[in-house]
C-alpha cells in the first residue's frame, strides 16, 4: 500500500497459496485426529461449527462447473483456425485425441490393478446415499446428445454441455473465417464475449482458490475426525500410482510415437528437459509456452508446425490431466464404497478426453475438471457428502499431483509437434541431433 499500511489479512493473501492449502491439509488432519481421540460425540459436536466452512467451499466449486465447461470449451474450440485444419491440423488433432485416450486408459488400468481408496469407506456426518449412477455404455454414448440444452445446464449434464459447447465453438471458428464481413464481425464479437466470460470465470476461480485453504482445512477436519489417521496411507498411494502411470505413458506411449519416427525417448527427454522442468515448477502449460516454443525451434521443428500445434496443445492436449482424473475418480469411488462399473469407466474416458479441450493451462485447473468427471459418473459432490470429503482429500495434495501432470501435458505437446513435423518433412534432424537441451 502507498501509505505503508498493511491490510488486516495481508499475512494470509501474501503467503504462497500452495503452502496455505498444504497447511490446511496438515493442520486439518491434526485437528481431526485430536477430535477423533476425544470421542465420537465430541467430534460430531465440533463438526457442527467446522463443517459448514467446507460445505461452503464445495458449493462454490459446484457453482462454477457449468460456466467453466461452457465458456472455456467454446473459446478453446473456436480458437482452432479452420485455415490451418489441413494436413498439419488433422494430424495434430488425431495425435492429441489418440494420446489422450491412451492416457486415460493407462490411468484406469493402474487404478483397476491397484484399487486406490479401497478399504477407507469414508464415514461422514451426512449419511445420504452414496451410490453412483449405474448406466450402460450404449446409453452413455447416446446420452451425449442433448434434447434440451437449457435442461442439460440446469441438471448439470456434463457430457451434453461439452457436446453442445464444442458445436458452438466449431461453428464460431468457421464463421470467424467467413469471407463475408458482416458474418465475420458478428462472429468475432461473439468470440470476444466468450473470451471475456472465460477471464471473468477464472477470476472467480482465483477468488474461490483463495478460500481453498479454509475449505480444505474444514474438509480434512471432518474426514480425520470421523475416520482417524487411516486415510494418510491411501493418499500417499494415489500420489505414487499417478507418478508411475505418468512415467509409463511417457516411456511407452510417447516413446512409441518417437520410435515410429526413429527417435529415442531418453534422448528426447534430455532435449526437452527445459519445458518439462519449467512446467513441473510453474504448474502451468500456458505459462511454459514460451519455453516450449523455444525448445521446439532449437530441436529443428519448423515454425509452420510448432506455431500451430504448441499453442493449441497448451489448450486441448492434457494427457497428464486425464491420467490424474482417471486415478482420482477411481480413488474417490472406492473411498466411498461405490466402485465404478464398466459403463462408468466408459463415461470417465469420454468425459476426460472431451473435458481436456477446455482445461485451462493454469495451476489447479485439473482439480476443477475432476469435478466434471465425478459429476458425469453420478458421483455428486454435495456439501457434507462422502464424495465431497474424498474430493477434499485429493484437493489437499493436488499441488503435488499437479506438478507431474502439467509436466506430462507439456511433454506431449512437444512430442506431437516433433512427430507431425517429421511426417511432413518439416523437421531438421541434424539440428535436433546437435541440440543439447539447453535453450539460449
Amino acid at each position: 500500500m502507498a501509505d505503508g499500511k498493511r491490510g488486516v489479512f495481508d499475512w494470509y493473501f501474501k503467503t504462497n497459496l500452495l503452502l496455505r492449502i498444504f497447511l490446511g491439509l496438515v493442520v486439518g488432519g491434526v485437528v481431526g485426529v485430536i477430535l477423533a481421540g476425544m470421542g465420537a460425540d465430541t467430534a460430531k459436536s465440533a463438526l457442527v461449527y467446522i463443517a459448514p466452512f467446507g460445505d461452503a467451499f464445495v458449493r462454490l466449486l459446484k457453482m462454477i462447473i457449468v460456466p467453466v465447461i461452457l465458456f472455456t470449451l467454446v473459446v478453446g474450440t473456436a480458437s482452432i483456425d479452420p485455415a490451418r485444419l489441413g494436413r498439419v491440423g488433422v494430424k495434430t488433432l488425431v495425435y492429441y485425441v489418440a494420446t489422450s485416450i491412451f492416457a486415460v486408459a493407462i490411468g484406469l488400468l493402474f487404478a483397476i490393478f491397484v484399487q486406490p481408496g479401497t478399504g477407507i469407506d469414508l464415514v461422514v456426518a451426512d449419511s445420504a446415499a452414496k451410490a453412483a449412477v449405474k448406466t450402460s455404455a450404449s446409453a452413455i454414448i447416446l446420452d451425449v446428445i442433448p434434447t434440451n440444452m437449457f435442461e442439460s445446464m440446469n441438471k448439470g449434464s456434463v457430457l451434453q454441455i461439452i457436446f453442445f459447447a464444442i458445436l458452438i465453438g466449431l461453428s464460431l471458428a468457421f464463421l470467424r473465417d467467413s469471407q463475408e464481413e458482416r458474418i465475420k464481425k458478428a462472429a468475432d464479437n461473439v468470440f470476444i464475449f466468450f473470451e471475456g466470460m472465460v477471464e471473468i470465470i477464472f477470476k472467480i476461480v482465483g477468488w474461490i482458490m483463495q478460500y481453498a485453504p479454509i475449505g480444505v482445512f474444514s474438509l480434512m477436519v471432518s474426514v480425520f475426525a470421523l475416520n482417524g489417521a487411516k486415510v494418510v496411507g491411501p493418499l500417499a498411494k494415489v500420489t505414487i500410482i499417478l507418478y508411475i502411470a505418468l512415467a509409463v505413458h511417457l516411456i511407452f506411449v510417447y516413446g512409441g510415437f518417437l520410435a515410429w519416427r526413429k527417435l529415442g525417448v531418453f534422448g528426447f527427454i534430455k532435449k526437452a528437459r527445459a519445458p518439462m522442468l519449467t512446467a513441473f515448477v510453474t504448474r502451468s502449460s500456458g505459462g511454459t509456452l514460451p519455453v516450449t516454443i523455444k525448445t521446439a525451434e532449437n530441436m529443428g521443428i519448423s515454425r509452420g508446425v510448432y506455431s500451430f500445434s504448441l499453442p493449441l496443445g497448451s489448450t486441448i492436449n492434457m494427457d497428464g490431466t486425464t491420467i490424474y482424473e482417471a486415478i482420482c475418480v477411481m480413488f474417490i469411488a472406492n473411498a466411498i464404497g461405490s466402485p465404478l462399473d464398466l459403463g462408468q469407466m466408459v463415461m470417465v474416458v469420454l468425459t476426460a478426453v472431451l473435458a481436456a479441450v477446455g482445461t485451462a493451462g493454469v495451476p489447479g485447473a485439473g482439480a476443477i475438471m475432476l469435478l466434471l468427471v465425478l459429476e458425469s459418473v453420478g458421483l455428486k459432490v454435495e456439501a457434507g457428502s462422502a464424495v465431497a470429503a474424498a474430493y477434499g482429500m485429493i484437493l489437499g495434495i493436488d499441488a503435488l499431483l499437479d506438478m507431474g501432470r502439467t509436466s506430462m501435458n507439456v511433454t506431449g505437446d512437444v512430442v506431437g509437434a516433433l512427430v507431425v513435423a517429421d511426417s511432413e518433412k518439416e523437421f531438421d534432424r541434424t539440428r535436433y541431433t546437435a541440440y543439447s537441451g539447453l535453450n539460449d
